[in-house]
């Protein structure tokens, strides 16, 4: 007389409970894996700078603060500065997702390190970050 096809109650807020807890689960692990990405692409941005200031040092026997001079381009949303003199260069990047006292720093030759957060690079041509 009933028709007995369906799901009852119960068996849809089962189903719910499950799919939050799998989501409370995802959502933490996609958040390190985009931190992750984040400081990956500052990593990148210093290194082909530092390939650059080589180029440029290669022809020109000094370095470059101007990033139109060496022909760098910076990733999407990395901010980076730089410092520059005729014996050496500094740099820092920051991404626009994170604080500012988060990002990346690299020095090499006769110049001072630069601090990112609390951290210095302890060798020159060593990048390192805050996380």
């Amino acid at each position: 007389m009933f028709d007995t096809k369906g799901f009852t109650l119960i068996e849809l807020l089962i189903v719910v409970v499950i799919i939050g807890i799998l989501a409370a689960i995802a959502v933490p692990q996609f958040s390190k894996v985009r931190e992750k990405a984040y400081f990956a692409a500052m990593k990148a941005d210093m290194r082909n700078l530092s390939a650059q200031q080589e180029l440029y040092y290669a022809t020109n026997y000094s370095y470059s603060s101007s990033f139109v001079d060496l022909g760098f381009v910076s990733s999407e949303a990395v901010n980076v500065t730089a410092a520059a003199s005729t014996s050496g260069w500094s740099a820092t990047a920051t991404h626009n997702a994170l604080g500012a006292a988060e990002g990346c720093a690299i020095y090499y030759g006769n110049t001072a390190a630069p601090t990112i957060g609390s951290v210095t690079p302890a060798a020159e041509g060593q990048v390192v970050c805050t996380n």
